[in-house]
């Protein structure tokens, strides 16, 4: 498996930027997505064997005013430049600032309320490993009867590759499968010995499907978005979320589902038990 996280990243978003966002003309007969490793080069002031040495991994230190010129070439978000910053400063092999603590699966007082605060919201709360450590009761009514909430402790890594009913609860399961590939190569990976045992394991309970994105799937996933579930119940719902992030010392984070239509919301009302429209669309 590479380590060429900084490359990877780096090449992923070039493919993904077309020439008319970049300000350039689309042209005829281009074989290559997104931008051209020369246009790349020519808008960020770099040469071009030097943009393919960085691809490459043959240099993974580049200045502060390289990454600030290739990040805005590439229209970077916020979160975008800073997980390029941190690809760089980790460079060197075996850089952890997590020094191999392990996972949190305690949950501070205080969250647990946050928590209570959220019903009837599907919310659950994950550590580094995506173990569920904390869930209201309306993600209990959600994910208990898809399973999701099966093993101890319940992962969703585990469940979306290991689990054979993931790709029926998921009807966009490779979607799903890429965020959570993301999800794991967001911190060290493997470096994180905790992190890296998980990766190992899954390498071999679900293969290419697995390992194969490890190589593909740049560590950035995203914060909000929509799902769809199948749900034994109450059939398909396509759910919004939102994640949010807990303090370093927490090391998880808050994944908070909202109905994304008024079937939806119709579904988990129905759910929960609730009044309609106690979660609206």
């Amino acid at each position: 498996m590479s380590d060429n996280e900084l490359g990877l990243f780096l090449r992923s978003r070039r493919e993904g930027i077309t020439p008319g966002e970049a300000g350039l003309p689309a042209g005829p007969r281009r074989r290559t997505p997104g931008l051209r490793r020369a246009e790349l080069a020519t808008l960020a002031g770099v040469s071009v064997e030097y943009v393919t040495r960085l691809e490459q991994g043959r240099d993974r230190r580049p200045s502060a005013q390289v990454l600030a010129a290739l990040a805005a070439v590439l229209r970077l978000s916020m979160s975008e430049r800073v997980h390029l910053h941190r690809l760089s400063k980790g460079a060197e092999g075996g850089f952890t600032c997590m020094a191999g603590a392990s996972p949190v699966r305690t949950v501070r007082p205080t969250v647990r309320a946050l928590l209570s605060t959220l019903e009837p919201a599907p919310a659950v709360l994950l550590n580094r490993l995506s173990d569920i450590v904390a869930r209201t009761a309306a993600y209990e009514r959600l994910a208990g009867p898809a399973g999701l909430l099966d093993g101890d402790p319940a992962n969703l890594a585990r469940f979306v590759f290991a689990d054979e009913r993931a790709r029926t609860v998921y009807p966009d399961w490779d979607l799903v499968a890429d965020e959570q590939v993301a999800a794991l190569k967001q911190g060290p990976f493997r470096a994180d010995p905790h992190v890296a045992a998980l990766a190992d394991e899954l390498t071999v309970t679900a293969g290419a499907a697995f390992g194969g994105r490890v190589d593909t799937v740049p560590g950035l996933p995203r914060s909000n978005g929509v799902t769809r579930l199948v749900h034994p119940e109450v059939g398909e719902l396509r759910l919004a979320y939102e994640i949010l992030e807990l303090a370093a010392d927490d090391d998880q984070r808050l994944v908070v589902h909202l109905p994304a239509d008024e079937a939806t919301a119709a579904a988990l009302d129905r759910l929960t038990g609730r009044r309609p429209g106690a979660l609206r669309a």
